[in-house]
C-alpha cells in the first residue's frame, strides 16, 4: 500500500512539474490605426471592459513603441528587426528572405501557428488601369492573386491564415479575403469583419487546443483602420457622446488619465492638438460627431471580441498558460482621401456608390468611406502630438497589455514605464517558447536580431534598452536613454527630454547643441546601415 502511495505521489509531483514546465501558448492581439488613450485602462471613454480586464490581470506597457505605421510596426513585429532591413522600406511591399517571422522561428519548437485578419506585408500593386483596379476592389472582376502567393502568410510560416492581404478593407465585404492561398469570393449578407477575424480565432483555438502542441496565434484585427464602418447596434450605444468635440474630449481623456495615476501630469503635460482645428469653429459638428460615434462602436466590437477569445481560452482550459500581448500598430490615424482609388472602392459588389468623405456620407454603413480626420485623431492620441505615420509620439507610442496568468511576476494590474519596443516581441517569443533564432533559413542568410526579450520585465525585474531608431517617409527619431530626437519630414531636429516631458511639448534643442550632435550621428549612423539615404543638412536650433 505504502508503495503505491509513493508512486502515485511521485506521479502526481510529475504531471504537476509538467504543467509548470509546459511551454505557454502565446497570442498577440493587434488593433489598428486605435488611439493611444482609447481603451479605458488608457484614459478612453470607449466601452472596453475586456481590454481593460486584461490590464487589470496583467501588466500595462506605458512607453511601449511602435514604427508609426501598420507596415513597418508589423514587420518589425514578426521579425524582430527595423522594417527597412526586412524590405519594408515603403507601402505595400513584401518581407524579404534575410528574416524569418515569428511562426517560422516557432515551428521548430514544436508551435502549432495560425493567424486571423490583416497581413499587408506583401508586394501590393495597383492594376494599370484606375476603372479595373476599382471594379476589383468592388468584386466584380477578378485578376488572379492579391500579391505573390511566396509572400502570403501561409507561406511565412502560418500554418492557416484567415484574412486580408491588402492594408485597407471595406468591413462588410473586404477584398483580398483569403483562406491560406484561396480567395473567399463570396461573404454572408451579416458578415463584419471584425466578428470575422474574432470567429475564425475561436475556431484556431478550438482546433489546436486539441492537440498536444502549444499553438502561436497573430489576431490582427482591422479595426477601427478606416473607413468608420459599423454595426448599427453598436453605433447606437455611443449617440450623442461626442457632440462636445474634440477639444473638451482631449481635456477630458487627459484628466482621467492623471485621475488613474496613468500619468504624472508633471512629467506628461497636455500637449497641443497638432490639427489646429478648433471645435467651436466647425462647421460640420454633427457629421464630425457622427464618424467619432462610429469609430467608438469599432473598437467596442473588437473589445467585444477579445471577451469572446477569453472565453474560449478559459472553456479549453487554455487561459491559464496563455499569455496575450494587446497592442496597436501606430496612433489614431489623420487621413482623410477625397476620392477612391488604389485601395479605397467607389462602389459595392452590386454597384451601388460609396461615399467619400468630401461628400459628407451618413458615417457607419458600407456606402460610406468616411474617416475621423486630423481633428479626432489628436483627440485620440492624448496626451501626445501628431498622429499615425509621424515620428511624435502621437504616431509611435502604443498601449500595450500583457497578461499571463501563470506566467507573470508582476502585481496584476502593474504599470511599467520600461521602454519597449514592437520589434521586442520576436525575442520575447523565442525565449518563451524555448526556440532558437536560425543564423539562415531555406538557404538565405538572416539578419541578426535588433531586439531583445522583454521577459525580464515580465518577472518584474529591470532591463536595459539599446537606442531605438525611427523613420518613415522622410519623419525621424532616435531615444537613447531620456533623450529623444525627433523630426517631421524634411524639417529640423527637435530634442526632448523624456525625463520630465514624455508628451514632447518642450523642444530644448538650443540648450543642449551637443547632445543633438551626438544623437544625430547616431542616427544618420543607423540610417546608412539600414541602407537609408541621409539628408546634407545645417541644423537651426529653434524653440518651437
Amino acid at each position: 500500500m505504502r508503495n503505491k502511495l509513493l508512486t502515485l505521489v511521485t506521479l502526481t509531483s510529475s504531471l504537476l512539474a509538467g504543467q509548470q514546465t509546459q511551454k505557454p501558448n502565446i497570442i498577440i492581439i493587434l488593433a489598428d490605426d486605435m488611439g493611444y488613450s482609447d481603451p479605458g485602462c488608457f484614459g478612453g471613454e470607449i466601452n472596453t471592459p475586456n481590454i481593460d480586464a486584461l490590464a487589470n490581470n496583467g501588466m500595462r506597457f506605458t512607453q511601449f513603441y511602435n514604427c508609426s505605421r501598420s507596415c513597418p510596426s508589423r514587420a518589425s513585429l514578426m521579425t524582430g528587426l527595423y522594417a527597412q532591413q526586412v524590405g519594408i522600406t515603403g507601402m505595400g511591399l513584401s518581407l524579404n528572405n534575410k528574416c524569418v517571422t515569428i511562426p517560422e522561428a516557432l515551428k521548430p519548437a514544436g508551435y502549432n501557428t495560425g493567424m486571423t485578419g490583416k497581413w499587408h506585408l506583401s508586394l501590393t500593386k495597383a492594376l494599370p488601369n484606375n476603372e479595373d483596379q476599382l471594379k476589383w476592389m468592388a468584386h466584380q472582376a477578378d485578376y488572379g492573386n492579391f500579391a505573390p502567393l511566396a509572400s502570403y502568410p501561409c507561406n511565412r510560416g502560418f500554418d492557416e491564415h484567415y484574412g486580408i492581404i491588402w492594408g485597407v478593407a471595406d468591413y462588410f465585404d473586404p477584398f483580398s479575403l483569403v483562406h491560406n492561398e484561396t480567395p473567399i469570393k463570396t461573404v454572408s449578407n451579416d458578415f463584419y469583419m471584425t466578428d470575422y477575424v474574432t470567429e475564425k480565432t475561436i475556431d484556431l483555438i478550438d482546433t489546436f487546443s486539441k492537440r498536444a502542441e502549444p499553438y502561436f496565434l497573430y489576431v490582427a484585427y482591422t479595426a477601427p483602420h478606416w473607413p468608420v464602418q459599423a454595426k448599427p447596434e453598436d453605433i447606437a450605444r455611443y449617440k450623442g457622446k461626442y457632440d462636445g468635440g474634440w477639444d473638451s474630449l482631449r481635456t477630458s481623456r487627459y484628466d482621467h488619465m492623471v485621475e488613474m495615476g496613468l500619468i504624472d501630469p508633471a512629467k506628461m503635460p497636455l500637449s497641443h492638438n497638432e490639427s489646429n482645428k478648433a471645435w467651436a469653429a466647425e462647421k460640420h459638428k454633427s457629421w464630425e460627431s457622427a464618424n467619432m460615434e462610429v469609430h467608438a462602436a469599432m473598437v467596442d466590437c473588437l473589445d467585444q471580441g477579445i471577451g469572446k477569445i477569453v472565453a474560449k481560452l478559459k472553456a479549453t482550459g487554455q487561459y491559464e498558460n496563455t499569455i496575450i500581448f494587446f497592442m496597436t500598430d501606430n496612433g489614431a490615424s489623420p487621413e482623410r482621401y477625397p476620392d477612391a482609388g488604389f485601395d479605397r472602392p467607389s462602389m459595392t459588389r452590386s454597384g451601388q456608390a460609396i461615399l467619400q468623405p468630401g461628400d459628407y456620407p451618413i458615417p457607419g454603413p458600407e456606402t460610406s468611406a468616411s474617416t475621423i480626420g486630423e481633428g479626432w485623431a489628436g483627440a485620440l492620441n492624448t496626451p501626445f502630438r501628431y498622429w499615425k505615420s509621424e515620428s511624435f509620439h502621437g504616431g509611435t507610442a502604443t498601449p500595450m497589455i500583457v497578461q499571463w496568468p501563470a506566467g507573470l511576476k508582476t502585481r496584476h494590474g502593474s504599470l511599467t514605464g520600461q521602454v519597449v519596443h514592437v520589434m521586442d516581441l520576436m525575442p520575447t517569443c523565442l525565449e518563451l517558447a524555448g526556440a532558437t533564432y536560425p543564423t539562415t533559413y531555406k538557404g538565405n542568410e538572416i539578419i541578426p536580431l535588433e531586439s531583445h526579450s522583454i521577459k525580464p520585465i515580465l518577472d518584474g525585474k529591470i532591463r536595459t534598452q539599446d537606442p531605438i531608431y525611427w523613420e518613415h517617409e522622410g519623419g525621424r527619431a532616435v531615444r537613447v536613454g531620456n533623450w529623444r530626437l525627433v523630426s517631421l519630414k524634411n524639417a529640423n531636429w527637435q530634442l526632448f527630454d523624456m525625463a520630465d516631458d514624455l508628451s514632447e511639448t518642450k523642444n530644448v534643442a538650443s540648450g543642449h547643441p551637443d547632445k543633438v550632435q551626438e544623437l544625430k550621428e547616431l542616427w544618420n549612423a543607423w540610417a546608412k546601415k539600414v541602407g537609408l539615404k541621409v539628408r546634407v543638412e545645417k541644423q537651426v536650433l529653434t524653440l518651437k
